[in-house]
């Protein structure tokens, strides 16, 4: 059987929220997926304003396949206190293309730097327990170029092999991105080879 890390990466499909408490501060941890820096963003700046009065706003993402795009924050805790321990939930479910974001409401009681490590973590496990965690095909996009009258027989392809299309112009010459799913390229590649004046070009991301 063939590794299934070589083809698929694990993500989550939705938004989960959960809380944990101790000695009077309240950590409300948010998972949520993402493909991009800028879904990070915004969903930060939403928080921070939904949570004005929040003492801070810790958080840790992962992106892509390669395991090197990543960050984290301890917005103010003390230095390796949250953002880590968030990074390190994420990791231990072997998950990415993710953020947690930790809000953290002051009960007026420190935890020390322990404490907060274990807060941390807690919230981030507890946000990661409540939701499924999907499988999503690794896909390696081509760029494809074809006479108009091969429209419907390279729509049959996308859809037969899981494709996703993410950019299409279509004129009497079209033009169309794809992301094809790493296991079906060779069939994909061949399948493309026998329909004639298709042109085929794998994009470097």
């Amino acid at each position: 059987m063939q590794n299934n890390h070589n083809f698929f990466y694990q993500t989550i499909a939705q938004t989960a929220i959960a809380e944990f408490k101790d000695r009077g501060s309240k950590f409300i941890a948010y998972s949520f997926p993402i493909n991009n820096k800028e879904d990070f963003k915004k969903q930060l700046n939403e928080l921070k304003k939904e949570h004005a009065k929040a003492a801070h706003f810790c958080f840790a993402y992962r992106l892509g396949l390669h395991g090197n795009d990543f960050r984290v924050s301890d917005d103010g805790e003390p230095a390796g206190s949250a953002g880590k321990p968030i990074l390190n939930q994420i990791d231990s479910k072997q998950l990415t293309n993710l953020a947690v974001i930790v809000v953290r409401y002051f009960g007026g009681t420190l935890l020390g730097v322990p404490g907060l490590i274990n807060a941390y973590k807690s919230a981030t496990t507890l946000a990661l327990q409540v939701i499924p965690i999907i499988q999503k095909p690794i896909e390696v996009i081509y760029e494809l170029q074809f006479d108009y009258t091969l429209m419907n027989e390279i729509m049959q392809l996308v859809k037969q092999l899981n494709c996703s299309v993410s950019k299409q112009e279509i004129q009497l010459f079209c033009l169309m991105q794809l992301g094809v799913p790493k296991q079906r390229i060779d069939e994909m590649l061949y399948r493309l080879k026998n329909l004639h004046s298709v042109s085929v070009k794998k994009i470097e991301l």
